[in-house]
């Protein structure tokens, strides 16, 4: 029997419309014409100016032939035509595949083969290796150049520049919603550090979801000033080119993250939030006095990737920084569990709240489903701050799955469950802290050891700039904790100093047997590749 709520009260135009991402422009240019939409170098320019260029570009892929289900790919560092790309590739129904520009040629010519890309956008200062990968394909996609006055060198390759591209466009094109909101806006891949990279997809509702997500765990007012020194190629910027755009905020581009480029910002624009790797805070801890430059506004700091050590968060919240700590994947639109705070901790001394800053947290308001379980058998595990499982996700924030890889995303949601691959314990309150990644852990004379657990430790050695742990070979007991360390400038530490300050504060089991100096290889967004590590780690004699 039809229930009397589903009688004549069907969905219409007038009560119902596809969630996108994309709308967000059009109030803010429409509300807010004449802020400040986005900052680069001395360029400044409106809302209305950008939401008509962001057109200009969906029209001028509309002429070339971009529709639905279309790739287009964009190389490009933190600059307005990456913003804009967000928005413009979009409204035609195509899919924006944002490119890390870390990544070798032979990636790079797999990744615009696989997404099958009509279309690429690319900054002349990646001209090298753009020119390699474009010559390993087989079928060539139309290329436009990004001709940045900030570039340092790099060639044209395209057909014509990005502005004469937008210029042939209409400012007023008739763009609309996508007719379904699981349509994909987005591909995004994997760092493929076990073969080739995966292709995450986006669809337009989870992008829209997150990206009002952002606004809710951290907070957000009307018309921040946003600075851009996570990678807007890493999961779209985690959607904050949605999320400050639906705030009518302002966007700074920094082409170059270095401490001085940060502080500059910081001191003549007034900027309100960013959003970076740990690697960041340590930057800007570690900056020369030449470097560093006064401000007077409380600075709001959302960090995520490995957990940063607590030392690291004291330090940034005395130097001015409110630290919010987040937990993601690129399978879920970037950040999608929150460290969300209590008043109550604000009593606690530095050092507690540090401490607990840095555990991942609870699930966004966007997402569905969060757990520390068994992986194979999805039972929760206790909340005792102890039992180690996987964590696992569900929701509207879930990837669509990966592109052309059904046995991969089969693999994935095993169980109707998005399985992290990452392993952690689950508090007493309902906070889940990581432990590591399922591949990181260290099996030691049969017992786990946690590579964060023991990194964290390290870092609070005053000597130490920088650490990583990974399992070494070891024919007594399978495996030995390995730590390579990067010594603060000026400063000195031998391997038995290290050893000993682990041995006075932690287990002796966990303890590393085997200490390597040097800088640690990280990828473009600040992870240290710790399949580097494990490999050299096998090959110490």
């Amino acid at each position: 029997m039809a229930s009397p709520y589903d009688i004549d009260l069907d969905r219409n135009p007038a009560n119902h419309a596809a969630l996108t991402p994309l709308g967000f422009i059009e109030r803010t240019a429409a509300v807010y014409p004449q802020r400040t939409a986005i900052v680069h170098g001395a360029l400044k320019r409106s809302w209305a100016e950008e939401y008509a260029r962001c057109r200009r570009l969906a029209s001028a892929l509309a002429k070339r032939g971009i529709g639905r289900g279309d790739t287009v790919a964009v190389m490009a560092p933190n600059i307005p035509e990456l913003f804009e790309a967000h928005f413009g590739v979009p409204m035609t129904g195509a899919v924006l595949n944002a490119l890390n520009t870390r990544l070798d040629a032979a990636t790079i010519a797999f990744i615009l083969g696989h997404g099958e890309t009509k279309l690429l956008i690319a900054d002349r200062e990646f001209s090298p290796v753009i020119k390699a990968a474009l010559a390993q394909l087989t079928t060539r996609p139309i290329v436009i150049d990004i001709d940045d006055p900030q570039a340092i060198g790099g060639e044209l390759l395209g057909e014509q520049d990005y502005e004469s591209f937008i210029a042939g466009g209409d400012p007023d094109f008739a763009w609309g919603p996508p007719a379904d909101e699981w349509q994909a806006i987005a591909l995004n891949y994997t760092s493929g550090t076990t073969g080739n990279p995966k292709g995450v997809v986006y669809h337009h509702r989870g992008a829209y979801l997150n990206a009002l997500g952002n606004i809710l765990v951290w907070g957000m007012p009307q018309h921040p000033t946003y600075l851009w020194t996570l990678p807007m190629f890493h999961c779209n910027g985690w959607c904050f080119p949605w999320t400050v755009t639906a705030l009518a905020g302002t966007h700074v581009c920094l082409r170059r993250v270095d401490a001085k480029g940060i502080f500059d910002a910081l001191a003549d624009h007034g900027v309100t939030h960013l959003c970076g790797a740990p690697i960041v805070m340590g930057m800007l801890l570690n900056a020369k006095p030449e470097e560093r430059r006064s401000f007077t506004q409380s600075v709001a700091m959302m960090t995520a990737a490995a957990p940063p050590p607590a030392t690291v968060i004291e330090g940034m919240e005395r130097l001015g920084f409110k630290i919010t700590h987040v937990y993601g994947l690129t399978e879920v639109y970037g950040p999608a569990v929150v460290c969300a705070w209590h008043e109550e901790w604000n009593g606690l001394p530095m050092a507690e709240q540090a401490a607990i800053k840095a555990r991942q947290g609870v699930r966004y308001p966007v997402l569905e489903g969060l757990m520390v379980a068994d992986p194979i058998s999805l039972e929760p595990v206790p909340a005792d701050a102890r039992t180690m499982g996987e964590v696992f996700m569900r929701g509207n924030i879930v990837m669509k799955g990966y592109l052309k890889n059904p046995r991969a995303t089969g693999e994935a949601f095993a169980g109707g469950w998005f399985h992290t691959g990452d392993l952690g314990v689950l508090h007493p309150d309902g906070y889940i802290e990581l432990k590591d990644r399922s591949k990181d852990i260290i099996i030691s004379g049969g017992e786990n050891i946690s590579t964060i657990e023991i990194e964290g430790v390290i870092y609070r050695h005053p000597a130490v700039l920088d650490v990583a742990v990974v399992g070494r070979p070891d024919a007594k007991w399978g495996e030995s904790p390995c730590a390579f360390v990067t010594l603060r400038e000026g400063q000195s530490a031998s391997a038995a100093n290290i050893i000993d300050y682990c041995r006075a504060n932690m287990a002796h089991f966990k303890v590393p047997k085997t200490v390597v100096f040097g800088p640690l290889p990280k990828t473009s967004t600040g992870k240290i590749q710790k399949f580097v590590l494990r490999r050299k780690a096998a090959e110490l004699t």
